[in-house]
């Protein structure tokens, strides 16, 4: 790869990581050095910018290096440049870009108040501990490893029933007519998971099912008719919470993002 082909690709890489468009950072972000980054043809980048795009990547673990900043700096420069000719050619003038250009610019003002309202409404340890014990009473004491075959319609599971009952088809080779695309390649099998993460007229028939028992009869969902058969079954052992403390902070914080857009359209004029 030459050094022109190396550049751009950079260049194109902090694109497609967001290194300039992501907004997430804004409302914490301060200009810390006044100074100057560098200049472009006379127009000034700022070493607010480059102290702006290091924290971003400093907040996704990247160290901060003399050769990082460097790096951003040099991008900063090959930005400006190409932005300065894109203009020069009368691109910005282009009605799709202008509205690429309004939705940049409204989505990182959206971002910068919902990371706004975030902060300002953080979730408590005691919440997220909360949450946490909710969740585990609410999944029982058992989990099971089970096997299901999937079909449209309850003629055709009937039909598959009898051949596998009759032993003239296993239940993993019957399995590859499933419709369920993520077991179907595996036998039936489904990962070990308790009765409360599947649907309940499933769960009702797994959990009355003896170690190698298939059920007597197909199951009907709203995905369509199963025939299950339990493999094994065992005592349920809960993650710790601070296993699990990140997931639940993120969906906390997924319902504050939620709320946050509710609260504001709740208040808009939409004609």
């Amino acid at each position: 790869m030459n050094r022109f082909n190396a550049r751009s690709f950079a260049l194109a890489t902090l694109f497609a990581t967001g290194l300039f468009t992501s907004g997430a950072a804004l409302p914490q972000a301060k200009a810390q050095n006044a100074g100057t980054a560098a200049r472009v043809n006379g127009v000034v980048i700022p070493q607010s910018r480059v102290d702006l795009l290091m924290k971003q990547q400093m907040g996704r673990g990247a160290p901060d290096s003399p050769e990082l900043r460097a790096r951003v700096r040099d991008e900063l420069v090959s930005m400006e440049a190409v932005s300065q000719e894109a203009a020069r050619r009368g691109f910005d003038k282009n009605p799709d870009v202008q509205v690429q250009l309004e939705l940049a610019r409204q989505n990182i003002l959206a971002q910068a108040y919902i990371a706004d309202y975030i902060s300002k409404n953080p979730t408590s340890e005691a919440t997220l501990k909360a949450e946490y014990e909710k969740v585990r009473s609410t999944l029982g004491d058992r989990e099971y490893k089970v096997r299901h075959i999937l079909l449209k319609s309850e003629a055709e599971a009937k039909e598959l029933l009898a051949q596998i009952t009759a032993k003239k088809v296993t239940f993993e080779k019957a399995a590859e007519r499933s419709e369920d695309p993520g077991s179907k390649q595996r036998g039936g099998e489904l990962d070990w998971t308790p009765p409360a993460s599947l649907v309940k007229s499933f769960a009702e028939a797994m959990v009355k099912l003896k170690k190698g028992q298939t059920a007597a009869a197909p199951v009907q969902s709203q995905f369509g008719w199963h025939i299950i058969r339990l493999d094994d079954e065992r005592p349920l052992t809960a993650p710790p919470f601070d296993e699990v403390k990140q997931q639940l902070a993120q969906r906390f914080q997924q319902q504050a993002i939620e709320k946050a857009i509710g609260e504001v359209r709740a208040k808009a004029k939409v004609e």
